[in-house]
């Protein structure tokens, strides 16, 4: 090891991110809910846009997106010129963190708020701050009791993961409104799409010049495995963004999906509906066994158990049957598992193996 070549103070503080599982060994027949993807995948629409564009891959991708953020700005109203894109949702967060928080700046996010808003902070060499929740949801005031003169940013999660819970419009305008003046407050909406009739912070955008929101092309529209996500602001902080994002971030193959994805509402409508109903359906069978969760606005529901040790050995028994849930003690909920809302018989499927467990106790 040399010991002359040293990373930016605080980067070796970063714990990695870990991903999902997708497998246990010596199982197969194996149900993942662990990543909140949507079990339907892609559109068809998608699909075929992304098979067309293997034709294209000699040729460098545009640079400005503009096709992708005039199908964006159509389809939610939105003034393209200020929507940015990027690798997932995550390439904006850590844009935005790059951009405006650096060595003796802050960053506030919730205490069981996404795990990519510390290690971005960190990365930039900012001071992550974590502000407790209430019952699992967003305090506002403690928010802005935790802000101060060095908060450069404030991110949430509506709804959040690994919650599902939701705050109102007039809570998030109360907090852009309260944030000190050179502070930024990034609404993330990568569940957005779960909520219906739901602008995700677009009118409060167009009200403010102190708020943007990132969204994502991971999870209702099922491409995760293409890493899309974008971003929507004032002019004045997405042109300071396009300065630090890469010419060609995303690839043509990206982009095609993506467009054809945003421009296929009725898929976006169709999966929306039937996650609300086996949502509904699996909060409720678990209720019934004993296994509580908060109403969740999202692809997934947070199972909460009486102890840390019954929600680890529960999450045993259940990769024992071939299906896969994530645990989020590093989230603070030892005590509980999330679990995404997948197809009806991954549902019926993920029920009955608790109610085995349940009863087996």
């Amino acid at each position: 090891m040399n010991d002359h070549i040293r990373p930016q103070p605080g980067i070796l503080d970063i714990a990695l991110y870990e991903g999902g599982k997708a497998s246990v060994a010596g199982v197969t027949n194996i149900v993942k809910l662990s990543s909140n993807e949507n079990p339907f995948g892609p559109s068809d629409r998608a699909k075929e846009a992304y098979q067309r564009a293997v034709h294209q891959l000699h040729r460098y991708p545009s640079t400005d997106h503009a096709a992708l953020r005039e199908a964006i700005g159509e389809v939610h109203g939105l003034d393209p010129a200020r929507v940015i894109c990027g690798v997932g949702s995550d390439e904006i967060i850590h844009f935005l963190c790059q951009a405006y928080a650096g060595p003796k700046d802050e960053v506030v996010y919730t205490e069981h708020g996404f795990l990519m808003y510390r290690i971005s902070a960190m990365a930039a060499g900012a001071t992550p701050v974590e502000v407790p929740e209430r019952e699992r949801t967003t305090d506002l005031d403690a928010i802005l009791r935790a802000c101060n003169r060095r908060t450069k940013l404030v991110f949430i999660a509506n709804p959040n993961n690994p919650t599902g819970t939701m705050i109102s419009a007039a809570e998030v305008e109360r907090l852009a409104k309260g944030l000190p003046p050179q502070a930024i407050l990034v609404l993330d909406g990568a569940y957005a799409e779960y909520v219906e009739g739901f602008d995700a912070g677009a009118a409060l955008i167009a009200a403010r010049d102190n708020v943007v929101m990132t969204r994502t092309f991971s999870k209702i529209y099922g491409l995760g495995g293409l890493r899309i996500g974008w971003g929507y602001g004032p002019k004045h902080i997405i042109d300071v963004l396009n300065r630090i994002r890469g010419p060609f971030n995303l690839s043509n193959s990206q982009l095609e999906a993506a467009e054809a994805a945003v421009r296929d509402q009725d898929y976006v409508a169709k999966c929306r509906a039937d996650n609300a109903r086996m949502r509904h359906w699996l909060a409720e069978a678990l209720a019934e066994l004993g296994v509580p969760s908060d109403t969740s606005m999202a692809n997934f529901i947070l199972a909460r158990f009486a102890s840390a040790d019954e929600a680890e050995a529960c999450d045993i028994f259940l990769q024992s049957q071939g299906l896969i849930v994530r645990r989020v003690a590093s989230y603070k909920l030892p005590n509980c598992l999330r679990i995404t809302i997948g197809d009806e018989a991954s549902c019926r499927r993920v029920a009955h193996a608790i109610g085995q467990f349940k009863g087996a106790k």
